[in-house]
């Protein structure tokens, strides 16, 4: 690779990674200023039903030539893609029905400990005291936040909905990185991404359509409902993908994480403007809390993985944090 090429691979990561933040940022604000003319359910089925045809073009070709691999792996991909691309998106827009697009980008933030503390739960990765402490002080943030900065709302069961909702999102991302960890398909990144994304998109299917039959019926397709769709599926799913990628490439995944930070503080602003939320005391006292915790998690050198537990195949080149944000 000439200088030449290496410079603009640097300049590329790094735009790529402060415009990717951006881009879940506006996922959060977008799904909140728009829930009440697309349900949910819709949102997130259309959106990956737009994606899907934008993929397949360049994705079918990997989906037959690996289909072998991909049939040995079927069940594990079912599970991945459940509990990526059918779940966490779906209950991320439902939370958009009940809490601010700010408290959505909030816990959406703490991905990296909710990994962090699965892997320690599920796979035995051993926890040095400050990346302990890094998951704690995140937790205590996560509270703060879905407390509203009131005690009264964690005693009395009065968190909203919309927050709870969002908990259980980032919990179905942290189980399905750990999962993808242990159970890695060996396939090319762009394969995976087709494989889940239409596994994914079948999952959805049967429960899209009890909700447009029976609960929420449908949208009106029309420029307020499609181009938000096209937003969804096109920056923070594939674009977003294709930028964290190779971020994690050129400059590791350490360096890269640090951008995932940008999130709630662009999401902050797009609410204020575009949804006239404003920030209280508990939204910055939870976030730094969630920040100050993320930082001693994820940044306080890395413990090896138990023996026990396989690592993802190089080969796959997925990264188990940005596709479905």
């Amino acid at each position: 690779m000439t200088s030449k090429t290496t410079t603009q691979s640097l300049w590329l990561a790094y735009f790529g990674l402060v415009v990717t933040p951006l881009f879940w940022a506006g996922n959060a604000v977008l799904a909140r200023g728009t829930v009440t003319l697309l349900p949910p359910l819709s949102m997130s089925f259309w959106r990956w039903v737009i994606a899907l045809a934008i993929l397949l073009p360049a994705g079918l070709p990997g989906l037959l030539r690996h289909r072998a691999v991909l049939r040995r792996h079927l069940g594990t991909m079912l599970v991945l893609s459940t509990f990526s691309v059918a779940a966490f998106n779906s209950l991320l827009y439902y939370a958009a029905i009940t809490t601010s697009a700010t408290n959505i980008a909030l816990i959406n933030a703490t991905i990296p400990i909710f990994v962090a503390l699965l892997a320690w739960l599920l796979l035995g990765d051993r926890t040095r005291p400050l990346q302990a402490l890094g998951i704690a002080l995140a937790v205590l943030g996560i509270l703060v936040v879905v407390a509203r900065g009131q005690w009264s709302v964690l005693s009395g069961l009065q968190m909203q909905a919309g927050d709870l909702l969002m908990v259980a999102a980032v919990f179905c991302w942290g189980l399905f990185s750990v999962l993808l960890r242990r159970h890695a398909v060996p396939v090319p990144a762009l394969t995976f991404l087709t494989a889940q994304v239409l596994l994914g998109t079948l999952v959805l299917l049967p429960v899209y359509l009890v909700d447009l039959l029976f609960i929420s019926g449908g949208f009106e397709l029309s420029g307020r409902t499609l181009l938000p769709l096209l937003y969804f599926a096109i920056f923070p799913g594939i674009l977003a993908y294709g930028f964290w990628n190779h971020g994690v490439h050129t400059l590791g995944p350490r360096s890269t994480a640090l951008f995932m930070y940008l999130t709630p503080v662009y999401a902050s602003v797009l609410a204020g403007l575009f949804l006239d939320e404003s920030l209280s005391w508990y939204h910055l006292a939870g976030g730094a809390l969630i920040l100050l915790g993320l930082v001693l998690a994820t940044r306080i050198g890395r413990p090896a993985p138990p023996r026990s537990a396989a690592a993802p195949s190089s080969e796959s080149g997925v990264d188990t944090r940005c596709s479905d944000a």
